[in-house]
């Protein structure tokens, strides 16, 4: 791997490792799992129950890579196919948000509210997370051609 690579596997791991510490006093002490964030958007974590999680995963995945895999191109693989399934994820989430009793997320609070003004923006924000699923499909599938092409 190249330099840069290293550095930029170095600062995930301190920024997973930060999301670990924050995320578990967001979550046992101070009781605010579902609370939302936006310091670990980069970790596909939005409320702080999702930064304790996935701060350890992204952490186990950069050392991992640092440390023993080494390969620049595999890890893009894995960063492509997490997005894929947090996407799904997402598209789950606000579908089921669409139809639900329980509204966890007023659809005033929400980003963009001011151009969908109602609970469409439920249905926005499912469509927007399909786009992703898409991108990051067509990712994964060409970063599985360039890792195979480069063992």
């Amino acid at each position: 791997m190249q330099i840069w690579q290293n550095y930029f596997l170095i600062f995930l791991l301190f920024y997973s490792l930060i999301a670990v510490f924050n995320g578990y006093n967001k979550c046992k002490e101070k009781k605010e799992a579902f609370e939302v964030t936006n310091l670990f958007i980069p970790l596909g974590a939005w409320v702080w129950g999702d930064v304790l999680v996935f701060g350890i995963f992204w952490f186990i995945v950069s050392a991992t890579f640092l440390f023993i895999l080494k390969n620049w191109y595999l890890f893009l693989l894995v960063t492509s196919i997490y997005w894929t399934v947090r996407s799904f994820g997402e598209i789950n989430y606000w579908l089921n948000q669409q139809f639900s009793v329980i509204k966890k997320n007023p659809p005033k609070n929400l980003l963009f509210h001011n151009i969908f003004y109602n609970d469409s923006i439920w249905f926005i924000y499912q469509t927007v997370w399909q786009c992703v699923a898409v991108l990051f499909i067509i990712s994964s599938i060409y970063f599985s051609y360039i890792w195979l092409t480069n063992l």
